[in-house]
C-alpha cells in the first residue's frame, strides 16, 4: 500500500523551492548533497522535497541525511523513512544539552546551531560532500534579521548560499522563501513521521519571543513578508539576497 509521503510536495512549495534554487543557483550537475535532518518539520519537508526534485530533475545530483543526535532523541523514524526511498542515512551523537548546562549557556539555541552545524559541515568535507542543505525558512530568515537588528544593530540574516572555506562546503537553504505555516501544512498533509522535540529549551528562548513579535507585525503590516526580503535584496553587497 502506497504511504501518503510518497506523494510529490505541493505546488505552492515546489514553486518557492523551485524559485530559491534557480535564483541563488543552489544546485549544479553532480553535486553531492548532505541534508540536514533533525527530524522536526522544516528538515523533513526539505528532504522529502529535495527527494522528490532529483526524480525530476535535468540536473543530476545526490543526497543523503545526517542527524546529529541529542539527548534521548528516536530517531527510528528517520531510519525507516530514508531506509524505504534508499537514502544513505548517517547519525553522529553529540553531548549538546549537557555541554550547554555545563556551560550556562544563555543562549542554548543558538549554541546548538552552531554545534550542529559545525558538526555537519566538518563530517560533510570529510566525506566528500560539497554542499549541505539546511532547512531554514522565510520565518527563520526574518527573525534573524530582527535579533541582529536588536542586539547587534545590525541588519543582516543568514545567506541563502553561503561558502565555509574551513571545510570546503557550500550551505544552501531551499525553504528561504517558504513560510513557516506552508511548511506545517505539508507536513501534516504528507503525514510525515515528525518527531517532537525534546529540548527543555523550546518555547523559552529569544527567538520565541521574536517570534511572537512577527506575528503581530504581520497582522498589522501589509506584505510585511515581502518588505523584509526587498530589504534584505538591499543590503551590501557582501550581505545582500540579490540574485542574479
Amino acid at each position: 500500500m502506497k504511504k501518503i509521503f510518497d506523494e510529490t510536495l505541493c505546488k505552492s512549495l515546489r514553486r518557492k523551492i523551485g524559485h530559491a534554487v534557480s535564483n541563488w543557483k543552489m544546485i549544479n550537475e553532480g553535486d553531492n548533497i548532505l541534508v540536514g535532518l533533525s527530524g522536526g518539520k522544516d528538515s523533513f519537508v526539505l528532504l522529502h522535497a529535495l527527494n522528490d526534485l532529483r526524480r525530476r530533475s535535468p540536473v543530476k545530483f545526490s543526497i543523503s541525511a545526517f542527524t546529529v543526535k541529542i539527548s534521548e532523541m528516536n530517531t527510528q523514524p528517520l531510519e525507516n523513512y530514508c531506509a524505504e526511498r534508499n537514502i544513505n542515512y548517517k547519525i553522529i551523537e553529540q553531548p549538546i544539552l549537557e555541554i550547554i548546562k555545563l556551560r550556562n549557556e544563555k543562549s542554548p539555541c543558538s549554541f546548538c546551531a552552531n554545534m550542529r552545524r559545525g558538526v555537519i559541515s566538518s563530517w560533510a568535507g570529510e566525506n566528500g560532500f560539497n554542499k549541505i542543505a539546511l532547512g531554514h525558512s522565510l520565518d527563520d530568515a526574518v527573525e534573524t534579521f530582527f535579533m541582529n537588528l536588536f542586539h547587534t544593530g545590525h541588519a543582516k540574516s543568514f545567506m541563502p548560499v553561503a561558502y565555509m572555506s574551513r571545510t570546503n562546503v557550500t550551505v544552501i537553504r531551499p525553504l528561504v522563501l517558504a513560510t513557516e505555516s506552508a511548511i506545517i501544512d505539508e507536513a501534516k498533509r504528507l503525514e510525515l513521521p515528525i518527531i517532537k522535540t525534546s529540548c527543555p529549551y523550546a518555547g523559552h528562548t529569544e527567538r520565541q519571543k521574536m517570534k511572537e513579535m512577527i506575528t503581530k507585525l504581520q497582522n498589522e503590516i501589509p506584505d510585511f513578508y515581502a518588505k523584509i526580503i526587498h530589504a534584505l535584496e538591499n543590503l551590501s553587497d557582501l550581505e545582500s539576497w540579490k540574485h542574479e
